[in-house]
């Protein structure tokens, strides 16, 4: 699914995980509980997309942008965000344990 768009798409509660979604645009896409765990979104488009509760541990979103997202209660405990884009991304009660940081972008000024 490498590079697929699915923009706008409703995937809540799918399993995804291990899924290969690098350069994927799932912008606006509703993917609450879904199971990404150790997916492979490095530089997916997800902004103002719904991962409220999505399990993401030990995925790679590397440069992904998830400006405006919602990712409260979602768990990325050992994800690898490293250049990814949060400006505006809600991330109330996530599990961020053990993930990389390096570089991410919080806001835009």
């Amino acid at each position: 699914l490498a590079g697929a768009v699915l923009a706008g798409a409703v995937l809540a509660g799918a399993v995804l995980a291990g899924a290969v979604l690098a350069g994927a645009v799932l912008a606006g896409a509703v993917l609450a509980g879904a199971d990404l765990a150790g997916a492979v979104l490095a530089g997916a488009v997800l902004a103002g997309a719904v991962l409220a509760g999505a399990v993401l541990a030990g995925a790679v979103l590397a440069g992904a942008v998830l400006a405006g997202a919602v990712l409260a209660g979602a768990v990325l405990a050992g994800a690898v965000l490293a250049g990814a884009v949060l400006a505006g991304a809600v991330l109330a009660g996530a599990d961020l344990a053990g993930a990389v940081l390096a570089g991410v972008w919080v806001f835009i000024g």
